[in-house]
Formats: C-alpha cells, structure tokens, sequence
C-alpha cells in the first residue's frame, strides 16, 4: 500500500516537472502532437505505401490521450483484413521502420497491454479515418511517448490469442508498412481534420 502511495507520488512529482511545453499557453492546458506517416524504406514497391497523420491530444496533466488516425495509401479493395498500429520503443528512423525497436513496454506486460497497443483498423477504401479517446499512452511524465514511433502493420493484430511467444509480444502482426515519430504540434491540424473523422464516424 504505502509503496504504491510513495509511487503515485513519485510519478506526480515527474509529471509536474516534464510537462513537454509551458502550461497557460493559448491551448489552454491542451497539449497537441504529430507523427507525419511515412511508407517505411525497407518494404517491397507493391507493398501499401501508407501516408498520412496520426494526431494526438491531452489535457496537462491527468487527462486521457485522444488520437486521429488519418491515413492514405491502402489497396482500394474492401475485402482486405484489418492493419494492427501500435507504439515502438524508438523514434529512430534510419533504417526504415525496422529501426523503431519493439512495443514501447515500459511496465514489462504482454500484449496487448502495452500503452500505444491500439489495436486494428480496418481500411475503407483505401484509407483510415478514425477518432479514439481514453487511451492508455500519454503525453506527459516519465512514460511520455513523445519521441517515439507509430507504426502500421501488415497484417491483423491477434490481440495476444496467437499461442506462441511473438503473439504476447507483438500480436503476429507482421512487417512494418509505415512509421513516424511523435512530435509536439500545434492545435491547427487537430481542428483541420476532427470534423471529417466524425462526420464519417456518423455516416
């Protein structure tokens, strides 16, 4: 008990003082963050050559990560499976996506519950449109996942149920389409493209 009491207290002292930009800025507390998709350099030409944003926000300090996927570039075909996109470890780009090491694990779980474990999106002609809140990664503190990658996967993401040893490390989602690294932004992009996700989150 009084560890975790002396824990939560830790974490709320590193909360306070890594906040990744000054509070009382014109956001009002809202922190905002980019990652620009890029096809990865390591895949075959007939491979999706995946483009586009993921686009983050969080309120400083306690409030939860909301996330716009917003991506370009999948087969027009709607019979294709789901695509997994989850967190790594490195913002480090320089050989492809193969460089952005694992899951960003910093609690040493099995997947799926990783932080930036995100789960599967399905492609409707040939895109990703779609708007997620409450999620687990945050922005702030020691487990900010500014600076690390966002990456796309081949395949679907077996949430774990695979049975073998990659399943509870990865979800067998195979190859790395496409990466970015996490960066602060602005609020303008956030305001650009919300209202298209939603509008066909109602249709």
């Amino acid at each position: 008990e009084s560890l975790h009491e002396i824990q939560k207290q830790v974490n709320d002292l590193w909360q306070n003082l890594l906040y990744p930009v000054t509070r009382g800025n014109e956001t009002d507390g809202m922190i905002y963050a980019t990652c620009e998709m890029k096809p990865s350099s390591k895949i075959d030409a007939d491979k999706p050559q995946v483009t586009g944003q993921v686009l983050f926000r969080q309120c400083y300090s306690y409030g939860r990560l909301e996330a716009i996927f917003y991506l370009d570039g999948f087969p027009l075909d709607n019979n294709q499976s789901s695509r997994a996109i989850h967190i790594h470890e490195l913002g480090d780009l320089s050989n492809g996506c193969d460089s952005t090491g694992g899951h960003y694990n910093p609690f040493r779980v099995n997947h799926p519950r990783h932080p930036g474990d995100f789960g599967n999106f399905l492609p409707k002609e040939g895109k990703i449109r779609k708007y997620k809140t409450n999620l687990f990664a945050t922005l702030f503190g020691p487990y900010s996942i500014m600076g690390r990658s966002v990456v796309i996967h081949e395949q679907e993401d077996d949430m774990g149920k695979g049975n073998n040893k990659a399943s509870l490390e990865n979800g067998n989602a195979g190859k790395r389409l496409a990466c970015c690294v996490i960066g602060i932004s602005n609020k303008n992009l956030w305001e650009e493209k919300l209202p298209e996700v939603m509008d066909k989150k109602k249709r």
